[in-house]
């Protein structure tokens, strides 16, 4: 496919756009990948980079469900009750794809109707983001409510999956913080709750990424919980983090809110790009299509 600036062969027609494009009647000069980026190469050079990071993060999700063996008992989904990370990383991939596959194939062969549906997809998520995070900040007392319930129903399904294991153990440790509100939220799992119907070994304990990290110790010991809960409240403190990772994030947040921001308007200004690229285009295919010379 020929870079903008190259000639167009003579047996080709050729318009120039208001905005100062030259087009020709067999193909266009610009394509775009999800987010707007351009996409200009020959096909082979398309074929390659559409969708890619969307077929990488697909190819990733299956994999993990492979190796869980999800893809052979697809009701494990349902059985677990927490929520499972490879299911969000499977709808990264769809939606990327989805999106880089609409917009370059529409540039590509000048279908308006899967540029339009480019465009209106990211206006949508861009919207929807926008919107989330303006609710997020007026109903802080519900989103704190229904955080709660997300952790604490990941908490019962901490066993369940190892996927999920592995993210409450890096929230914990990254935190330093332990359960919802406290070490008693580990209650709410059936192998670490202190009743006496309870034979498991970690009965009264905590898992291992709510204890204070020893500097000495050079191999992560993964049975310092074990017990710490039948101690004094008093003394739990010298062994495991008695903050709850919901005042953790709490505090992280006005810390960090600099480079929460930075991210958001990165992100919206990439997206707003994409918009304006996908609908600039869309009326220069436009104005070949009425067949005006300019």
């Amino acid at each position: 496919m020929r870079k903008l600036g190259s000639s167009i062969p003579s047996g080709s027609q050729t318009f120039q756009t208001p905005t100062g494009k030259w087009l020709s009647s067999d193909s266009l000069n610009v394509g775009l990948l999800e987010g707007g980026i351009p996409c200009i190469g020959d096909g082979s050079e398309w074929l390659q980079s559409r969708g890619l990071a969307g077929v990488v993060f697909l190819g990733v999700g299956l994999w993990a469900w492979s190796e869980k063996g999800v893809l052979s008992d697809l009701t494990k989904v349902t059985r677990l009750h927490g929520i499972d990370p490879v299911v969000l990383v499977l709808m990264v991939g769809v939606v990327m794809f989805t999106l880089g596959f609409a917009g370059c194939v529409g540039a590509l062969r000048e279908n308006i109707c899967l540029l339009k549906f480019f465009c209106g997809t990211i206006v949508l998520i861009f919207f929807l983001e926008l919107a989330v995070a303006v609710l997020a900040f007026l109903f802080q007392d519900w989103v704190r409510d229904r955080f709660r319930e997300f952790f604490e129903s990941n908490i019962r399904s901490y066993r369940d999956d190892i996927d999920l294991q592995n993210l409450i153990d890096s929230l914990q440790k990254a935190n330093q913080c332990c359960g919802a509100y406290g070490p008693e939220d580990w209650d709410l799992n059936v192998y670490f709750n202190c009743s006496g119907a309870s034979y498991s070994r970690e009965k009264c304990g905590v898992p291992f990424s709510c204890c204070v990290p020893d500097p000495a110790q050079k191999v992560v010991n993964t049975q310092c919980g074990y017990d710490v809960r039948t101690q004094l409240k008093s003394k739990w403190d010298e062994s495991i983090f008695t903050k709850g990772c919901i005042q953790a994030l709490e505090g992280w947040l006005p810390r960090n809110i600099y480079i929460v921001a930075g991210v958001f308007i990165a992100i919206s200004l990439l997206q707003i790009f994409g918009i304006f690229l996908a609908k600039t285009l869309i009326s220069d295919i436009e104005a070949v299509k009425a067949g005006h010379h300019f």
